[in-house]
């Protein structure tokens, strides 16, 4: 997912143009204003052990008499509690549930977990765990799903199990007493594009659930401790174990409701994003796995930031729709879509994925499709589905995925899959872009795609950022809920990289002010580490995705910092072999923080570095702020008072030096006409302290001299300043730490360099171009 919307109000694309044009101004003048100001001033000299249940309430199924000690679930419409619920009874196996605060992990999986490296010859590409064989139908009126699913789970533990978890996503919109509004609640109501549910809210319905034919009861849990009326988690208490090694089916008949399109899923007008939509089982892991020390499900409830975390498996899937509708979906289709009484139902297989999204509208125009071929791959057939007031965007979209196919497939490895179809939501529906599922994902919509704009990057981006959540969160199968970081924060340093390595640029601005010569671009990278907290960093990027100071951004933002920064000091070529070598290790497997340090560490054979970096940025978030403090070059010339001569004290006084020295310096300048100023008869003492605010970090300090000479050393003592000197026959010119920028998490890259002569240059040039600018804005403002 990306948490950045580029979406703006207002009653017609046109008027959101002009407004989006308006605050750019706004936003260009003030930042101009403030970055002068700044340059004129400058100028001058966790723990993952498992814990019972939270919290519950119990619901049977109408055909399952109710047990005695269970109350009825809460209505949709009640009230959330002012308190916590009560602690509810363990499930009868006793298998805890992970921690509420559970977050990234410390400890390396064992060599075994997850069934160990998938080598390829294995007859499928994952331990498949789970199979769905779902049957559902679309009412578009209603914006109702009803299902039939038929659940297959294995049980990969040593010890039997009593009681399943199942995901019921949906329930996050069913009220405002969901974990999820609770939370929303707790931000001023904001998340993405702030979209409001305006009252139509979603839910998940089970009609009915059967093992082997018997009724199966369930109870609603809280394994994160969240509200009574939070009903995105449920434990099925089943009547027959399942075994060590063995499997089990449950039939589950459900009725889904979809909310207005708000966060990842549902409806505008006749478009459908059908996403989180079927109860999906947790994952039970095993000790060794992830920092297990004995079988625990991972099962969190559905937070405002939290995504998803499953299992591996095969879903078979029947999509009924309206005749005209067009569909969209995870996974390969069988065949044309089979007609019968106005309906049409479209059916997908996909194997060795941990999820099914889809989407439906009958106002989408003709799919544009494409192949792609790479080595170690199977042809990929792209399609882009698109409604026809974005279509300017599907062309753009289907070639940044292609792009994506084979930097993805270069830098990492192959895309083993044979599908990919990109969904640009109509408009209105603008919440519903930005979003990932396996071989399946939304992107940006925009009317006009031109060159050098910000619509134009951002389309480019979010397709591209979409597109790696297919290696991220969907190959590598990292767990979203705890540890964000190993989808979100990699997956946005892999989208820099290749942004940078193609060479794209950033671009803030749109359309209107391109036409009129204005498309300022940036590197990728530096725009990601102008949104980074650098100053007063508040949450480790491996902290988990609910219990944040600052919320998800830094996710995204300060782990690519880190992992850039990472790179800079390795080297390009051993950053990537060692990522080459973390997909292959853990593809199809679940790593976590800790299998992704020891992956770089020996990758790379740098292990104190990376083990440095991890213990400083990943499990932590440290201040880096180095800078030159003070730097002096004074010229060492004869000085005044007594000295002896031979036998004889002699006086030299202040007259007599400073006319030796005038001499000195003529016969010298004499003797070399050409030599530059800073130089001359006598050498130069050059003193530079620099200080340091934050975490040590390997330094180069450059200085430069007036002869053309340099000097350069390390500083890579953990200290908080340190002087150095040099004495040579010229004069210092300036003195710069990280010249190779280096270091892209250090608060400010100004307090780097300092120059022994005042140098306005760079403010003056600053100011003159903002106000440039701005005198040219401000005589539009008018106009627009």
């Amino acid at each position: 997912m990306h948490p950045r919307s580029t979406s703006s109000p207002g009653h017609t694309r046109a008027r959101r143009i002009r407004l989006r044009t308006r605050a750019a101004v706004a936003a260009l003048l003030v930042a101009g204003t403030a970055l002068a100001a700044g340059l004129l001033a400058r100028a001058a000299p966790s723990s993952t052990s498992p814990v019972p249940i939270a919290s519950a309430s119990a619901r049977t199924p109408a055909s399952a008499p109710a047990p005695a000690s269970t109350t009825p679930a809460p209505s949709a419409l009640s009230p959330a509690p002012a308190t916590a619920p009560s602690a509810a009874t363990p499930s009868r196996d006793g298998i805890a549930l992970a921690a509420p605060d559970a977050a990234a992990v410390h400890v390396p999986s064992s060599p075994d977990a997850w069934g160990g490296p998938r080598t390829g010859t294995e007859p499928t590409l994952s331990d498949r765990v789970v199979t769905y064989d779902i049957a559902a139908t679309l009412d578009p009126a209603r914006h109702t799903v009803t299902g039939r699913e038929r659940l297959t789970w294995r049980n990969r533990s040593a010890v039997a199990v009593n009681s399943v978890y199942l995901h019921l996503y949906m329930n996050a919109f069913e009220s405002a007493g969901s974990t999820y509004f609770t939370e929303r609640r707790a931000r001023d109501g904001t998340f993405r594009a702030g979209t409001d549910i305006k009252e139509a809210w979603g839910h998940i319905d089970l009609s009915r659930v059967a093992q082997g034919g018997a009724a199966v009861p369930w109870t609603f849990v809280h394994p994160d401790n969240g509200p009574a009326t939070d009903h995105t988690v449920v434990r099925l208490d089943l009547p027959r174990a399942v075994a060590p090694g063995a499997s089990t089916t449950l039939d589950i008949d459900f009725l889904t409701q979809l909310p207005r399109v708000v966060a990842r899923t549902g409806y505008w007008g006749s478009f459908h994003l059908v996403a989180q939509w079927f109860p999906k089982i947790g994952v039970l892991e095993l000790p060794g796995e992830r920092g297990a020390t004995a079988p625990r499900w991972n099962v969190h409830e559905f937070h405002l930031n939290s995504e998803f975390y499953a299992d591996f498996g095969l879903y078979d899937v029947k999509l009924t729709v309206p005749r005209d509708y067009t569909v969209g979906a995870t996974g390969e289709p069988q065949g044309a879509p089979v007609e019968q009484g106005g309906m049409r139902t479209w059916h997908f297989v996909q194997g060795d994925v941990h999820d099914f999204a889809w989407s439906a509208d009958n106002r989408m125009a003709k799919p544009l499709v494409g192949t792609w071929t790479g080595p170690g791959s199977p042809s990929v057939t792209v399609t882009v589905l698109y409604p026809p007031e974005f279509a300017a965007s599907a062309a753009p979209a289907l070639a940044a995925t292609k792009a994506s196919l084979t930097y993805f497939s270069n830098t990492l490895g192959p895309y083993p899959y044979r599908t990919v179809t990109v969904v640009i939501p109509p408009y209105n529906a603008e919440e519903a872009g930005g979003m990932e599922y396996p071989t399946f994902f939304t992107a940006e919509a925009y009317a006009t795609v031109e060159p050098q704009t910000s619509n134009q990057y951002a389309l480019a981006f979010v397709t591209i950022h979409e597109f790696g959540h297919g290696y991220f969160y969907g190959l590598l199968a990292s767990n979203e809920f705890e540890e964000p970081i190993l989808d979100e924060g990699l997956n946005e340093y892999w989208d820099h990289r290749m942004m940078r390595d193609t060479g794209q640029l950033a671009y803030e601005f749109g359309p209107l002010l391109r036409r009129l010569g204005f498309a300022p671009g940036s590197p990728t990278f530096d725009a990601e580490r102008g949104a980074t907290p650098r100053a007063d960093p508040a949450d480790p990027p491996g902290a988990n995705a609910w219990h944040r100071l600052q919320d998800i951004g830094p996710v995204y933002t300060r782990t690519a910092t880190v992992m850039r920064d990472l790179e800079a000091r390795l080297g390009k070529a051993t950053m990537e072999r060692a990522f080459k070598e973390y997909y292959r290790r853990w593809k199809f497997r679940h790593p976590s923080t800790a299998d992704l340090r020891a992956t770089l560490a020996e990758a790379t054979g740098q292990r104190a570095v990376v083990d440095d970096v991890f213990a400083r940025q990943i499990y932590a978030a440290t201040r880096i702020d180095d800078r030159i403090a003070d730097v002096t070059s004074t010229e060492q010339v004869p000085l005044p008072g007594a000295r002896t001569a031979g036998a004889t004290r002699v006086v030299d006084r202040d007259t007599d030096v400073d006319k030796r020295i005038e001499a000195a310096r003529a016969q010298w300048k004499k003797a070399h006409p050409q030599a530059p100023d800073g130089t001359g008869p006598y050498p130069y003492r050059t003193e530079v302290t620099v200080r340091r605010y934050g975490a040590p970090v390997a330094q180069t300090l450059v200085v430069k001299f007036a002869d053309g000479s340099t000097e350069t050393t390390q500083w890579n003592a953990d200290e908080r300043w340190h002087r150095f000197v040099w004495t040579k026959p010229a004069r210092a010119v300036s003195a710069e730490l990280d010249p190779q920028r280096l270091h892209y998490l250090d608060v400010s890259k100004l307090d780097d360099t300092r120059t022994l002569d005042a140098n306005p240059a760079a403010s003056s040039r600053w100011s003159l171009d903002v106000a440039a600018v701005a005198g040219y804005l401000f005589s539009l403002i008018a106009t627009l």
